[in-house]
């Protein structure tokens, strides 16, 4: 991976579901050094602080799209998320964004998207968040972060001039799907890459597939949600689910896609404190990101 400086965002969402703890999620990752780990890997870093988000109780949601919770707030922050990867990317930085709940993704997403020609999406999670207001059984925006990145929800919850396209993204490790979801993720065009193809062919084999599917791609933007991970090892996430990604698993997403070196930005999403045992979900996320960065075993 080419030596750019790296920028560091924390967004402190809680805003996209109802379960508190989650905003605390970037102090926890700092806390955990990762600032000190990438400096330590021969990275420059620079740590800009957080996105401004909303606090739940000061929210005037009249403007919110039905069964959208929160959608005007989570906008209003997408809008800025999208502001600070396109001034990173133009500053020719590596942007890296700490959540927070995976709603932030959606600024994200759509920033990167607007500022590379051909964007790769590498979407590691649990969920497949495809979701649309119309769809969702709870109404959480957290659930609708893909689908709003390919302009299937509505304003507000559309951020850029553009929007991205299925073929662009390849989803791992997901295990856990709506009924109404399932049906449009199916006829979506998005290459899925389950927990079964990965029980069955293994991760090596079917991230080469991804990739491959990537191929024209110039740049990759990787979404790492927290609860892909076997909640047996990382508790500290809101909607765990059981039978996820080993933690070799997961380290050889990252180190594949430093083999790769196409990344540009990541976002490192869902670590809840409070639901943790000892930060340890957070120090796993930062060993995870260290394994993006070039830290190797030999």
């Amino acid at each position: 991976m080419e030596r750019k400086p790296i920028r560091i965002h924390g967004i402190p969402m809680d805003l996209g579901q109802r379960r508190r703890g989650v905003d605390m999620g970037p102090s926890a990752i700092r806390y955990a050094g990762l600032l000190e780990r990438l400096t330590a890997l021969g990275w420059q870093v620079s740590d800009h602080g957080n996105i401004l988000v909303p606090d739940q109780h000061q929210l005037d949601t009249p403007t919110d799209i039905p069964n959208a919770h929160n959608s005007a707030a989570v906008a209003h922050v997408a809008e800025a998320s999208f502001a600070a990867m396109q001034f990173a990317l133009k500053n020719n930085e590596i942007a890296l964004f700490l959540g927070g709940d995976h709603s932030c993704a959606i600024g994200t997403m759509a920033g990167a998207h607007s500022g590379t020609k051909q964007l790769g999406i590498i979407w590691v999670d649990a969920h497949a968040d495809f979701n649309t207001p119309h769809t969702s059984p709870s109404g959480n925006v957290h659930g609708m972060v893909v689908s709003s990145a390919m302009g299937l929800c509505p304003p507000p919850l559309k951020i850029g001039a553009s929007f991205i396209q299925a073929q662009q993204i390849v989803m791992i490790a997901i295990r856990d799907l709506d009924p109404a979801e399932r049906i449009a993720l199916r006829a979506s065009g998005i290459m899925v890459i389950t927990m079964r193809d990965i029980d069955e062919h293994g991760m090596a084999i079917m991230l080469s597939k991804g990739l491959n599917h990537l191929q024209n791609a110039s740049a990759i933007h990787v979404s790492f949600d927290m609860d892909a991970l076997d909640p047996s090892i990382a508790p500290g996430v809101g909607t765990p689910v059981s039978g996820g990604l080993s933690i070799r698993e997961a380290h050889l997403i990252m180190e594949t896609l430093c083999d790769d070196g196409r990344v540009q930005s990541l976002d490192l999403v869902e670590v809840n404190p409070i639901l943790d045992q000892f930060n340890h979900t957070a120090r796993l996320a930062v060993d995870l990101t260290a394994s993006l960065f070039g830290q190797r075993i030999l």
